[in-house]
């Protein structure tokens, strides 16, 4: 089976069909895909691409990476499975236990000791 390729560096206006039409120039493309942001449905910057055969694959990186489309220079590498990514979700985490609470001492003047 034909690994899948990440596609980083692409144009807001680069589309999945334009995607496809740029990596078909290596050989067969199986899929394109832009990731898209859920809320704005804009391009997030990045894509997969899955060729048909590991020689195109190979033959896609070596042609399309540092390759300009649609104004932007690409970058294009085999793509982590996600088993290996961490799976911190990103965000606040507060991991080191304890409370954040309490308004602390300081010095009250109205108390007459």
């Amino acid at each position: 089976m034909a690994k899948k390729l990440y596609v980083g560096g692409l144009s807001y206006d680069t589309t999945q069909e334009g995607l496809k039409d740029a990596f078909s120039k290596a050989g067969t493309v199986v899929s394109a895909n832009v990731i898209t942001d859920r809320m704005s449905g804009r391009s997030r910057g990045f894509g997969f691409v899955e060729m048909s055969t590991d020689e195109e694959t190979d033959a896609a990186i070596e042609m399309m990476n540092g390759k300009e489309l649609d104004g932007r220079t690409l970058t294009v590498n085999e793509a982590k499975p996600p088993e290996s990514r961490p799976r911190d979700g990103g965000g606040f985490r507060n991991d080191r236990g304890g409370s954040r609470g309490g308004f602390g001492g300081g010095n009250d003047r109205r108390k007459s000791w």
